[in-house]
């Protein structure tokens, strides 16, 4: 696995990060998914998020999570090499793996600036508004519309015969 240092192993260490950048003045962004087959909805939506203030982290869903949410089938890769990935885009400044159906503890915990969330939201129905709105923050949707998702692709490999062998 890659030693990156985007990569935060726990929610303790991630408190530690979000308290220097405050001290600093920076703004804290957080978003989160379950990023299964990182497609270019994902790069946009995160992108968008990174631009609504100055730290963005990405929390992602462990495998229990997204297969309780998405099927038995899911997901495609483990939540380590998920993580992996999107510590390797630049927009990101710090990734960490949850086990959680929501983010509600890591926001009450961090407090961002900003919660983003992907344009199949609205502000009044986002699962963790309440708690957003409980400490203050600020919601934002981001991204392009939902035209993008690992649902979709799935569907188009299988019914183009995927599942087979790649050559």
């Amino acid at each position: 696995m890659s030693r990156s240092p985007r990569l935060v192993p726990d929610l303790a260490a991630l408190e530690r990060r979000v308290a220097e950048r405050r001290r600093g003045g920076e703004r804290i962004v957080l978003t989160n998914g379950c990023f299964d087959l990182l497609h270019v909805g994902h790069l946009r939506a995160i992108d968008d998020a990174r631009s609504r203030g100055d730290f963005l982290i990405v929390c992602v869903n462990d495998d229990a999570e997204v297969r309780r949410t998405k099927g038995p089938d899911r997901p495609l890769f483990p939540a380590a090499e998920r993580a992996e990935l999107l510590a390797g885009l630049r927009s990101g400044d710090a990734v960490l793996v949850f086990a959680e159906p929501t983010v509600d503890g890591i926001l009450r915990a961090i407090r961002p600036d900003v919660y983003a969330k992907g344009t199949d939201y609205t502000p009044e129905n986002v699962p963790e508004g309440p708690t957003v709105r409980e400490y203050g923050g600020e919601i934002a949707i981001v991204g392009d519309p939902k035209d993008h998702s690992s649902r979709s692709i799935l569907a188009k490999l299988r019914g183009a015969g995927g599942g087979g062998r790649g050559r």
